[in-house]
């Protein structure tokens, strides 16, 4: 018997997504590219919203191996917040973020679903992002290797799981019913508190820092800033990335983290705006210094000011045009064997967790499969604003190489639409590392990425953009 993909992280695949992704399998879904029904407007229409999804104390949170008892309390809301935007021939798109890890398959296959159920909106012009704060829950089918939670908690998980599926929606239709004429604008920013954790230990920035001295290894510094105006003038929302992991707390408090501070601050900044964060190709970046809440409220001020910077300098119009690009993309992996595993499994920590997890599965009779179906999503806004958001904890390599490809404007989120693994390039699968796979962090039965993952995925980018250059086109 073969295991899907999800089944051995954690039974997070459909059967249907499954056999759509075989052999790599394009979800460009064209039909998307079709005028919706109705009359054709001359400008962009938005529509705005967001619902609270903090859980209640006793949920246990994701991100750090070391949290050892669930969330105690809340110190700043969590939210899921969308962005509905219909173009001059109706075509609508939806950009969903929420303070959370990030999607796994079944809750994003779930939230698009219903996406295109009740709205006919196709899978191709639904985002799906997310902060990645270490501060929010564990959500279901994710990360159980991680922690030693009993089945309580599992069922816990699960209920709020169910919740939140509901709040995802909801948050959706209001947007919806919210839409009205507005004018979209992009522009880039600059924040420089990333740092590339890779290169730099924790305890030596603040020194070099403080002495002006350049830090090692690759960072992308840029704010990629979405602004939608009303007809009024007035600011109705503001999208916006950043490259680096949001993980300054490490506390017992629900809380979004610097990315959490910096939405609440632009809010305060523009009354009655809403402000949306996505996080960008962080995965080997790391805010420092660190794990103090002041410090989070910081990087959160710098952030929110260098979004503010660039909605009052002079930022591009964007054009009442949308095409959108969807794929799966067949990527292979050196499957974890028996015998790697049975070492693996002597640690007495999360990794021996998973081990044992999948010498289960084969002691069953059941196989691994050697590949994973990967999400690769291109948005091309007007004529010329590049949106691409990939699957799992991207490397920042990523949204480097596609800014030399395609211009410093390219807009690139990762952790999007489902986060399996990290996903490293080239140089980063060559160097090793944690940053290169961390497979026993969620769960998948591997040992190694195949080694042209950045040539694979960057070919899908690419034809990503000729789909949406020929609808375009049209």
């Amino acid at each position: 018997m073969t295991m899907s993909p999800q089944s051995v992280s954690g039974g997070i695949l459909c059967g249907c997504v499954f056999r759509a992704a075989i052999w790599g399998a394009v979800w460009a879904a064209l039909s998307c590219l079709d005028p919706a029904p109705g009359v054709a407007h001359e400008q962009w229409k938005a529509g705005v919203a967001r619902v609270k999804i903090t859980p209640d104390p006793g949920l246990w949170m994701a991100g750090y191996a070391f949290r050892d008892r669930p969330a105690e309390g809340t110190l700043q809301d969590l939210w899921a917040k969308a962005l509905v935007l219909e173009d001059a021939s109706g075509r609508r798109a939806i950009m969903l973020s929420a303070d959370f890890l990030g999607f796994t398959r079944a809750l994003a296959d779930y939230v698009s679903g219903e996406i295109q159920r009740r709205w006919n909106v196709p899978r191709a012009r639904v985002m799906l992002g997310c902060t990645h704060t270490h501060c929010g829950p564990v959500i279901e089918g994710a990360l159980y290797d991680i922690y030693p939670f009993d089945e309580d908690q599992k069922q816990k998980i699960a209920d709020y799981t169910r919740q939140l599926e509901g709040k995802l929606v909801e948050v959706v239709a209001i947007a919806m019913e919210r839409l009205e004429p507005v004018e979209l604008w992009a522009g880039e920013g600059m924040a420089d508190f990333a740092v590339n954790r890779r290169n730099n230990r924790e305890a030596d920035v603040p020194k070099l820092r403080e002495e002006g001295k350049p830090l090692a290894g690759p960072s992308d510094f840029r704010v990629p800033v979405l602004a939608s105006r009303r007809a009024d003038g007035s600011l109705q929302a503001m999208v916006f990335q950043y490259a680096c992991h949001n993980t300054v707390l490490g506390i017992f408090q629900w809380h979004g983290d610097y990315a959490g501070c910096a939405q609440a601050e632009l809010e305060a900044m523009y009354p009655g705006a809403t402000a949306i964060f996505c996080i960008g190709c962080g995965a080997d970046q790391n805010a420092l210094p660190r794990r103090e809440v002041e410090l989070a409220e910081k990087y959160g001020r710098q952030l929110a000011q260098a979004v503010a910077s660039v909605i009052a300098g002079k930022m591009r119009p964007i054009g009442p045009r949308l095409a959108a690009s969807y794929e799966l993309i067949r990527l292979d992996y050196e499957v974890a064997d028996r015998s790697f595993l049975e070492q693996a499994s002597i640690q007495a920590n999360y990794v021996g967790r998973w081990a044992k997890r999948l010498l289960a599965v084969l002691d069953r009779g059941e196989t691994f499969p050697d590949w994973y179906p990967y999400p690769v999503q291109v948005w091309l806004l007007g004529d010329e604003q590049w949106w691409v958001a990939l699957g799992g904890e991207v490397v920042v390599d990523f949204a480097r190489r596609l800014a030399e490809l395609y211009g410093p404007s390219t807009w690139v989120t990762g952790y999007a639409n489902d986060v399996m693994a990290y996903i490293p390039s080239h140089r980063v699968w060559a160097e090793g590392g944690y940053e290169s796979g961390a497979f026993p962090v969620y769960g998948l039965p591997a040992k190694l990425w195949c080694e042209d993952i950045e040539e694979r995925i960057l070919k899908a980018v690419a034809r990503g953009m000729e789909v949406c250059r020929s609808a375009q086109s049209r």
